[in-house]
């Protein structure tokens, strides 16, 4: 079928929303209908060419929502007329990893999907009989996918998809943190550098978990702001006092949970440093740059400051992915606040500008 998408020709450059093929699903995979879809750092970080593992031709986008529209052989859990959200975190549930709590960093398609193939080594989006890779193995800047059933998560059909696309990176990213990774304790001190979507996210698991203070610290006051209305009890403009600041205000000790949320080293050091002595606990959740190392003196580490890394926030994507969203459904948690603009696909290049002028937390596509 002609699907119009939004392909990444070269690095550094506009990306060109053209028309290209794309095939029918085979085993184990199924076509979906998009509806909306989130515009990502992680997009824009390839596209500029920075990022060591991008690769062009590509159609970009990972962050989506959409209708099943059919689905290929052996495909049991899901059916057409479903709304799921795009994992580009899969969920086999059955390799070593799915199988354990400890990580959800599933194996059955990883080394593929790193090379922008669908599990049997093969593209299902071409151009003139040249294939185009799958970026992330979902492709979502297009209006219709073909993804692995096992990238996919059923969500209730009561989420809107504008709402909904959010979880499928972002939003569950931040989430997952603080509610999987660190297992925030009720009536603890938190401290999240960074306020954009991942950590807005955050904030928002610590309010979840019962945290008693959550800090949250930014250089930009509107983020601040939305972070306040996630529950952020403290809002703080960022600087190289912050960490002294933080020792000042927990008598000395330091927070029980500190998150950072920005991919900058140095923010990353002030999240370690300013981590409770005894049993406090760094989320590193950003992405550095390649080849940025973090320096980290190891008296922190003899005397109890521990730090972890969080991919996906420890989200098992097919069975958390709809908790989540319910959340939002229940009530509990806010998210038309990170929906700052609403673009076309013809727009995306827009919506790239948008995030490096920090217009807003998300601009997000909608499909017809």
């Amino acid at each position: 079928m002609k699907i119009r998408a939004a392909v990444l020709e070269e690095f550094a450059k506009p990306l060109n929303v053209t028309e290209v093929d794309l095939a029918e699903p085979r085993a184990g995979e199924v076509l979906v209908r998009l509806e909306a879809c989130g515009v990502c750092h992680t997009d824009m970080y390839t596209a500029s060419g920075v990022d060591p593992s991008g690769y062009a031709p590509t159609v970009l986008g990972h962050e989506g929502a959409g209708i099943v529209e059919r689905i290929g052989d052996r495909v049991t859990s899901l059916a057409p007329g479903d709304r799921v959200v795009t994992l580009f975190s899969p969920q086999c549930r059955e390799c070593v990893h799915c199988l354990r709590p400890d990580t959800n960093l599933c194996l059955a398609i990883r080394e593929q999907q790193n090379l922008g193939y669908l599990p049997d080594g093969t593209a299902r989006l071409s151009r003139d009989g040249e294939p185009i890779r799958h970026f992330m193995g979902t492709s979502t800047f297009a209006d219709y996918t073909v993804m692995p059933e096992i990238a996919l998560a059923r969500v209730s059909p009561d989420a809107e998809p504008d709402r909904a696309c959010l979880f499928a990176c972002g939003l569950s990213t931040g989430l997952g943190a603080a509610i999987n990774t660190a297992q925030v304790r009720a009536g603890s001190t938190c401290v999240v550098f960074g306020a954009g979507m991942v950590g807005l996210g955050a904030v928002a698991g610590c309010r979840l978990q019962g945290a008693e203070r959550i800090i949250c610290v930014d250089m930009a006051k509107p983020r601040l702001a939305l972070a306040r209305g996630q529950g952020a009890t403290d809002v703080w403009i960022g600087g190289p006092d912050t960490v002294q600041r933080v020792l000042e205000e927990t008598d000395g000790f330091g927070a029980d949970y500190t998150f950072e949320a920005t991919g900058r080293v140095a923010v990353m050091r002030q999240a370690v440093e300013s981590a409770r002595m005894g049993w406090g606990l760094c989320t590193v959740a950003g992405v550095a740059g390649k080849g940025e190392t973090l320096d980290i003196i190891p008296r922190l580490l003899i005397t109890g400051h521990r730090v972890c890394g969080s991919s996906f926030g420890g989200v098992k994507g097919r069975d958390q992915v709809p908790e989540l969203v319910q959340l939002y459904l229940d009530g509990r948690l806010d998210v038309d606040p990170f929906i700052s603009h609403r673009i076309s696909l013809d727009e995306v290049n827009r919506g790239f500008e948008l995030m490096e002028h920090q217009d807003g937390i998300r601009s997000v596509i909608t499909f017809g």
